[in-house]
């Protein structure tokens, strides 16, 4: 879910992990590497150990937190996350890297920052990286109420949305954002899961777009907790898992139930953010007229 951290704060063991096979910072490339080990340090002292589920006690000799704890949340071995700090010339893969990015938390531009001194190419923005949406989309989002809209990443987690969503479809703002994963919701929440008609078409179709976005992540341990949680959590998620089906992000028309305005025809209309990476805003239009005056009711209600 959004902006969960693996391993410890989850309370699972995670055994340390050697890197695969990556390209090899170079003996030439000295002052990369030293840069590379003061920007990793710089980010993992400014993350408080209680703030990713460590005990804030003990004496510390530096802020943040201690590179045994890096490479524990991140599932890597701590000779080598240590080597990868003091600039050692060790070899760094795009996967362990991208574990390191999510562990201390890195936005977009860090993120970019770190790959380069790497000698890297980023791969496409991730949750953590847009952690912040911009402002532009969250005005877009607003601007098309009373229309339901909502970002998501690849994995189904919920950057954003509009007031129009909270009253129509789930109010967001009174979940949790580590809950905020259209996943989770769909097969853990019962609110969610009873507001839509056709829901087992629906929820089939959502497994087999996870898995069919799974193939550009695997390994990554944000998509291996998700997995893991749901398979764990919901024996339909699991028999669904087990099918192997993969589809593309829907837009037929769904049915909703609305507990103020009863039956809702609407239609995804998907808008995909490429400047933000795997991104989509979905914008629920109405599907008839009846809906369209049911929409624009409910938006303009108090509550």
């Amino acid at each position: 879910m959004a902006e969960r951290a693996s391993g410890a704060e989850s309370g699972a063991v995670v055994r340390g992990r050697e890197p695969d096979a990556g390209r090899e910072i170079g003996a030439d490339k000295g002052e990369q590497r030293r840069e590379l080990g003061v920007f990793l340090r710089s980010r993992r002292e400014r993350i408080r150990p209680e703030e990713v589920g460590f005990a804030p006690g003990g004496r510390r000799r530096t802020p943040g937190l201690r590179r045994e704890e890096v490479a524990l949340l991140a599932g890597v071995g701590v000779t080598w996350y240590t080597w990868l700090e003091q600039g050692r010339d060790i070899n760094v893969s795009t996967q362990v890297l991208e574990a390191v990015s999510n562990t201390l938390r890195l936005d977009r531009q860090e993120r970019n920052h770190l790959y380069t001194l790497a000698g890297l190419q980023p791969g496409p923005a991730k949750l953590g990286d847009c952690s912040a949406m911009p402002a532009s989309i969250q005005r877009m989002l607003d601007a098309v109420s009373p229309y339901p809209a909502v970002v998501l990443n690849a994995r189904y987690d919920v950057l954003a949305f509009n007031d129009a969503y909270c009253k129509v479809i789930l109010d967001m703002g009174q979940i949790p954002v580590e809950e905020r994963n259209m996943l989770w919701l769909t097969f853990v929440s019962k609110e969610w899961r009873c507001s839509f008609a056709e829901s087992e078409l629906m929820k089939s179709h959502m497994v087999a777009g996870y898995r069919a976005a799974l193939a550009d992540h695997l390994g990554e341990p944000d998509w291996q907790h998700l997995t893991e949680q749901l398979l764990t959590r919901s024996p339909e998620f699991a028999e669904l898992w087990q099918r192997y089906d993969v589809a593309a992000p829907s837009t037929r028309i769904k049915v909703l139930e609305n507990p103020k305005a009863g039956l809702l025809r609407i239609e995804p209309a998907v808008l995909w953010l490429s400047q933000l990476g795997q991104l989509r805003a979905t914008v629920y239009t109405a599907a008839d007229e009846d809906t369209e005056a049911k929409l624009r009711a409910l938006v303009a209600a108090d509550n």
